[in-house]
């Protein structure tokens, strides 16, 4: 009876042990945001007010040089999520369903759902709600009844041209003198806020995705965040041309921004169109930056940001005119580059990393810091110990690809290649970023040894049949 009893004690025991290990898990607060490129005041463009994510890269680690993996929303979401590379039939289009391109590929939400957390998507996890649904501990949530413009007379323009297409639009972009929750940000982040004081008592760990749809167009934000800039100082790129000897291939129409009122069906727009599009796009990052620091601000009332990983991320960059570009789309360094801070208990804020990484290397790093086995089928690295260590060994080059392109980032060079349906290379593109950040001249000619040695190392990282 005594060996029964002492057994009963040591598995209780036990017991209260497993429980106390789970419960030590971090929670994992996962923000993205939508058309994010990094000018923010934490990367150096001061011109830009976004106090919020600078605050979370002065507690965290922010990471210079990191890359997405196709930049359009759902091919780069379907990436990150599945943790494996796109190639010419898997992860290509804006409508891209992780599900349905990688079947059978446990996503990130699922690992962290199949080990123990509640995992909850708010916003813009997946380009689809409904993607990977048995991997959310509950129905994704979205936003549902809120207007797109709250003037009057962008709404009724907005309700016109949706009768004439769907993909026909109201105008580019609004200021209204609204309050937040006006447009659906403010509403999201107002649900978020309600979900973590729901998760905080909850007997597991959270994961909790946050999806903010703003920078997206049309670029609409209360008029408080418009004021944050003065529309006079606002300045065009200075290479606001095509590269000198780019190829034809790598110059896109902006099409995504064509389908907005006001906005000529091609050809470039006037300069004051172009100065009230990026005027708009700032508003729409402060805008976002301010809904980021409510959920900020509330991990740290409720008592949760010691024990919260939280990661803020775009899912690529965005063109505000450079190359004549207006949106995402291409295989330049403003397409690719994306902002991502990573701030994690025991790491030491502050920091930042210059370390080349792709957005394939959230999985494992997330899985890592928690804790979690990592599947067999990821194709990133983790890089928890470049965060801790910040000369800790580490990859020497990011790639990915858009279209018929295929692009890699090394230490100082943007390799490009574009190749046709069967696979014949058509073209190269070669920026030496030493000499030339803005990538103005294509010197795949000049520098032949180079853009051989690139090519070579882009096939054996991409895979050639890919």
């Amino acid at each position: 009876m005594k060996k029964l009893s002492l057994l009963v004690v040591v598995v209780l025991m036990a017991s209260a042990g497993l429980v106390r290990a789970e419960s030590s898990r971090p929670n994992v607060l996962f923000i993205a945001v939508d058309d994010l490129r990094p000018e923010l005041a934490c990367y150096g463009k001061q011109h830009i007010h976004s106090p919020s994510i600078d605050r979370l890269a002065a507690s965290g680690v922010l990471f210079e040089r990191a890359y997405c993996m196709v930049p359009t929303c759902g091919a780069s979401r379907a990436s990150l999520m599945t943790g494996i590379r796109p190639a010419r039939n898997r992860f290509v289009t804006y409508q891209t369903w992780a599900e349905k391109d990688a079947p059978g590929i446990t996503t990130l939400n699922t690992q962290f759902h199949t080990n123990g957390y509640f995992t909850r998507s708010l916003g813009k996890a997946f380009h689809h709600p409904t993607d990977n649904a048995k991997g959310w501990s509950e129905p994704a949530w979205r936003p549902k009844d809120v207007p797109w413009y709250r003037r009057s007379e962008n709404a009724k323009l907005h309700e016109q041209r949706q009768k004439q297409g769907s993909r026909t639009r109201g105008p580019a972009w609004e200021s209204a003198d609204v309050d937040d929750n006006a447009y659906a940000d403010g509403v999201l982040a107002e649900q978020a806020i309600a979900d973590l004081q729901r998760l905080r008592s909850g007997d597991e760990p959270f994961f909790l995705a946050v999806g903010f749809f703003k920078p997206h167009l049309p670029f609409i934000a209360p008029q408080k965040y418009w004021d944050l800039y003065d529309r006079e100082q606002i300045r065009i790129p200075d290479n606001y041309h095509p590269p000198k000897d780019a190829p034809a291939e790598s110059i896109h129409s902006s099409g995504e921004l064509r389908a907005y009122a006001g906005i000529p069906a091609k050809g470039p727009v006037s300069d004051e169109t172009a100065r009230n599009l990026i005027h708009g796009y700032y508003a729409c990052v402060s805008y976002t930056d301010a809904q980021i620091g409510r959920l900020l601000d509330e991990l740290d009332r409720l008592k949760l940001a010691d024990n919260t990983v939280v990661v803020m991320w775009g899912d690529h960059g965005w063109n505000l005119g450079e190359h004549t570009l207006w949106c995402k789309h291409s295989c330049y360094e403003t397409s690719m580059q994306i902002p991502l801070i990573v701030r994690a208990p025991g790491i030491d804020g502050g920091q930042k990393r210059s370390g080349l990484i792709e957005t394939i290397d959230l999985y494992p790093t997330l899985c890592e810091l928690a804790g979690l086995p990592k599947p067999d089928h990821l194709q990133g690295q983790s890089f928890a110990t470049l965060l801790r260590d910040p000369n800790a060994d580490w990859k020497t080059a990011a790639v990915g690809r858009f279209g018929n392109g295929d692009t890699i980032r090394t230490d100082g060079f943007r390799f490009t290649e574009y190749r046709d349906g069967k696979g014949k290379l058509t073209s190269r593109m070669l920026y030496d970023h030493k000499t030339d950040h803005g990538e103005n001249a294509n010197v795949a000619a000049a520098e032949k040894a180079t853009a051989a040695e690139l090519a070579e190392q882009l096939g054996k990282l991409k895979g050639r049949n890919n």
